[in-house]
């Protein structure tokens, strides 16, 4: 079967697969191997076949995809893979877990592995003595999962005439606020009576409580930090991060220089008075039992109206020492 005559019906929707894994199952890539159309995946070459472009000097409008029955097919991809590439380039989550952890329920428990004396200390062993028992064991809790979706709203009177990288970039927005409060959630697992913590009593923080919250995180590495934008301002005013040829460096190239070498990001919504320090390498493992999923029903046969996008997703986090916080005495 050919790229060109492919029937694409609904039904591609509900095949318990992502709508080009059931394209592929019908046109696969690997067909194509040496032509002119190799590197693109079965969903481009539908593109391709109905000449919609979705980008460059010629993009097409938004009606472009409603053609025909068919290429209508198309569109709910077209949204799903605009708010997915939304939430790849400003994901802040990314920037704090571990692992990602694909599963096909709502039960799920992660695992778990206490760094005791006998984890982290490795002692010649006499011959004929024992090993000393590391255990990994199931968490007694479930990880808690939460949909995350938006209500898109819009008549199609009112966009069918808009250019299809203009309407992209507005649901690449949708898909960046999507991601950016699943960093809150994989926040919230943090046990926060008992995480590790140094609490400062001025106005705000010091270098020297960076360098106390750095050297606390051992053996694990500081590779991130998370602040409210007013902490990240005080966090610039330091005196050690005004060095004159730092300061060049950033006006030159935009890269800042941040503490010990981590990646510092802001969560509007954080706690002013509250800095957290991560190794992203160990810290969380994000849950995601339900991928970006659209109304097809909606956008195929209404052409929009109101239709949802939604994923289901959890976090755990998987080693609590490799969280710290430094916090305001209260």
């Amino acid at each position: 079967m050919s790229y060109d005559n492919i029937r694409i019906e609904k039904s591609l929707y509900t095949t318990g697969k992502s709508f080009t894994q059931a394209l592929e199952a019908l046109d696969p890539s690997e067909n194509y191997k040496g032509t002119s159309l190799e590197g693109l995946d079965a969903y481009e070459r539908q593109l391709k076949r109905f000449d919609i472009k979705v980008s460059g000097e010629n993009c097409d409008t938004v009606s472009k995809f409603f053609q025909t029955s068919d290429s209508a097919a198309l569109f709910p991809e077209f949204v799903s893979r605009s708010i997915k590439l939304g939430m790849r380039e400003a994901c802040t989550v990314d920037k704090i877990i571990a692992t990602t952890s694909y599963i096909d329920s709502l039960d799920y428990r992660s695992i778990s592995l206490e760094d005791t004396t006998d984890l982290v200390d490795f002692i010649n062993v006499a011959e004929g003595s024992a090993f000393s028992d590391v255990k990994i064991t199931v968490k007694d809790k479930l990880t808690k999962l939460k949909k995350y979706g938006k209500m898109i709203s819009a008549s199609y009177e009112a966009i069918k005439f808009q250019k299809l990288d203009l309407f992209s970039i507005t649901l690449r927005r949708i898909g960046e606020n999507m991601v950016y409060y699943e960093a809150y959630d994989a926040l919230a697992t943090i046990d926060k009576p008992t995480v590790n913590k140094i609490t400062y009593t001025g106005e705000t923080f010091t270098y020297d409580n960076l360098i106390d919250i750095y050297t606390m995180m051992k053996p694990y590495n500081l590779t991130t930090i998370l602040v409210d934008p007013k902490s990240f301002a005080r966090l610039l005013k330091l005196p050690e991060m005004r060095d004159a040829n730092a300061g060049l460096d950033f006006h030159g190239t935009g890269r800042m220089v941040t503490p010990f070498g981590a990646e510092v990001y802001c969560l509007k919504e954080m706690d002013s008075d509250t800095l957290i320090a991560i190794d992203k390498n160990y810290a969380f493992e994000r849950v995601i039992a339900s991928d970006i999923t659209t109304d097809f029903d909606k956008l195929i046969d209404r052409q929009i109206e109101r239709a949802t996008v939604s994923t289901i997703v959890g976090f755990s986090n998987i080693f609590p020492d490799a969280v710290a916080m430094l916090v305001k005495a209260k």
